[in-house]
């Protein structure tokens, strides 16, 4: 166990009947072993080794019609366990963003997670521009960034959305960019209205390069993120100690400024 205050700011579940189909399918999309099950009982287990306080918890609909559904499973699991903060999601093909917008705040939800790759569809596309806009200041959106192999969630094209909606604020998940940091640190590294997470990257970005994300962007505006079911609460942690920072800025970016940024008292 460690002293840090600690918020896990990315963590993907499932309801029980799908979670093996689900946590199969994203091995199988980026090639890696699940550390998980992708159930809220292992998360809560995975995150205690460490003494996680809150975990943001999410999952994207691949269709419209399941946009609702994920909302309201979501809704559910934080009722039953205190310590989830959860993010609706939306999908840029549904018929009335205000609607499921203001339906999500109903719910007590605190954001919105994307994933344009899963979601199939890219960040600048005019749909997607136009749920941008409905969103505008209401909630803060977490957004899958990068992938070299396909080019829906490049930095660049948060960079585009970002320039058109200025008071959205956004997310961007995997430091800036999963295998896209130069990218990131070209295009959104130092914007205003931009957090990143420390998810899925820490296992294969250089320690420079990681270093150089976190202090030219600021690490008031880093949270720490595991990416479960994929990743392991204490490897992660482990990974990101690892990392040549100061103590106050591994305070700030395990839990500070993710408690600040979703109003949780101390």
């Amino acid at each position: 166990m460690n002293n840090y205050y600690i918020i896990d700011s990315h963590a993907h579940i499932f309801p029980t009947k799908i979670a093996n189909k689900a946590v199969q399918a994203i091995g199988d999309f980026y090639g890696l072993p699940m550390a998980h099950d992708g159930s809220t009982e292992t998360l809560i287990r995975s995150g205690a080794n460490i003494g996680v306080q809150h975990f943001v918890v999410h999952s994207t609909a691949t269709h419209p019609d399941q946009v609702a559904s994920i909302n309201h499973f979501i809704h559910k699991k934080c009722l039953q366990n205190p310590s989830f903060i959860g993010f609706g999601t939306l999908h840029p093909d549904l018929d009335d963003f205000e609607k499921e917008i203001a339906h999500i705040q109903s719910l007590g939800l605190k954001g919105i997670k994307l994933h344009p790759d899963f979601q199939t569809f890219a960040l600048d596309a005019p749909n997607a521009l136009e749920m941008f806009s409905a969103i505008g200041n209401t909630l803060p959106v977490l957004v899958h960034l990068g992938d070299d192999r396909v080019d829906t969630s490049s930095p660049q094209r948060l960079a585009k959305v970002l320039d058109k909606n200025p008071s959205l604020l956004a997310i961007g998940a995997h430091l800036g960019g999963y295998t896209a940091w130069e990218d990131a640190l070209q295009y959104l590294v130092g914007r205003e209205n931009l957090y990143f997470d420390t998810s899925s990257s820490l296992a294969f970005i250089e320690t420079d390069l990681a270093v150089q994300i976190i202090r030219s962007h600021g690490a008031d505006k880093i949270l720490f993120g595991v990416d479960y079911p994929m990743w392991d609460h204490a490897e992660e942690l482990e990974r990101f100690l690892s990392l040549p920072l100061d103590e106050s800025e591994r305070q700030r970016i395990l839990g500070e400024n993710a408690r600040r940024l979703f109003q949780l008292p101390l």
